[in-house]
């Protein structure tokens, strides 16, 4: 296991047992993610019965965006919705157990879609075209469901939800001191300026991707991650971040400055998923363009403060010059993709 982020096993067994958990001690953990997001364990136990464990990351936590047990409580509340999501088993608000607030789930196995060569290597082409015809309707029935018959009417502020966003990103860049290009600035004006009018409060995602899930090997999704962004906002928000992430293999589309699997061929076009998406709510996508051009500013901006705090030591010693430079040059690239998209947006 990686030095330094060891969970202490003596202790999560004892607290497990004594929740009632059913696992069968000793455990053995294997970290599955790490460093920038919350930690992600595979727990297995005497009988090769296996279970995930999440927590905060040792650094660089941001409350609201590392909240395990509000994840827990979201995905508690929309198991058994239609929404996929794994069964979840116990949550610890009690940080001296192992130093943190944790939860624990059950594992879902799968494959999870990183990057293109994951894609090619483990789904054939026919199951790539099913992907994306899955999370879709996943997303769809998750806009559909109204907050408060899930217990999640207090999840957040709801309206607002854009504008909201893009304060708290500009609060979020000056807070870490991260400078950005007159381009950045510019973006981000027009787009304060060009909010659309908020037709519902639905909950969102925040993260809504092919690399937040798990599929089968068929194609057909099996459950969605990483709720650590979720609250109640504009659901094409959601719809924004999945089409700009949608990288796909037709030379027409643009292409994030990263590995995307939608890249691969068979998982078809971002067109095809907003056909979709409209079929299955009846939402007018008028002003897609503007969620699109958001998502690139905000992914931007995610990778500029993730630079900042690697820059500064925050993930540790494997974070140098050479990767913080190539940083730079991706967050460039979705400045002048956000550009592009807010220009064709009319902002």
């Amino acid at each position: 296991m990686t030095s330094g982020i060891a969970l202490p096993m003596r202790a999560v067994e004892s607290w497990l047992v004594a929740q009632g958990v059913p696992v069968a001690p000793p455990l053995t953990a294997q970290l599955i993610t790490g460093g920038r997001s919350n930690l992600t364990y595979l727990l297995s136990d005497a009988n090769a019965a296996t279970t995930v464990l999440r927590r905060p990351p040792l650094s660089g936590v941001i409350a609201s965006a590392h909240d395990v047990l509000r994840e827990h409580r979201i995905m508690a509340a929309l198991y058994g919705s239609g929404v996929p999501v794994p069964a979840m088993l116990a949550a610890c608000p009690d940080e001296s157990v192992i130093g943190a607030p944790f939860i624990v789930m059950d594992y879902v196995d799968g494959v999870v879609l990183r990057d293109q060569d994951t894609a090619e290597a483990q789904l054939d082409e026919s199951a790539r075209s099913r992907v994306g015809a899955s999370m879709v309707d996943a997303l769809a029935r998750l806009h559909t469901i109204v907050p408060d018959d899930v217990g999640l009417g207090d999840l957040g502020k709801g309206v607002d939800y854009i504008a909201r966003q893009l304060a708290r990103w500009e609060q979020q860049l000056e807070r870490l001191g991260v400078p950005t290009s007159a381009a950045m600035r510019d973006i981000l004006g027009r787009l304060q300026a060009g909010v659309p009018g908020q037709a519902s409060v639905r909950i969102v995602h925040g993260d809504f991707r092919p690399g937040n899930a798990v599929v089968g090997t068929d194609g057909n999704l099996r459950a969605v991650l990483d709720w650590e962004l979720a609250t109640l906002g504009d659901p094409l928000a959601d719809l924004g971040w999945l089409v700009a992430y949608w990288g796909s293999s037709d030379p027409g589309e643009a292409a994030l400055p990263m590995s995307v699997p939608t890249r691969a061929a068979g998982f078809g076009s971002s067109d095809e998923v907003t056909r979709r998406y409209v079929e299955l709510t009846g939402r007018s996508l008028d002003e897609l363009g503007f969620y699109v051009a958001f998502a690139l500013w905000r992914l931007a901006a995610i990778l500029s403060g993730v630079n900042a705090r690697a820059r500064r030591g925050a993930y540790g010693r494997d974070d140098g010059s050479t990767a913080a430079a190539d940083v730079d040059d991706r967050v460039e690239q979705l400045v002048a993709a956000a550009q592009a998209a807010t220009e064709a947006a009319g902002r």
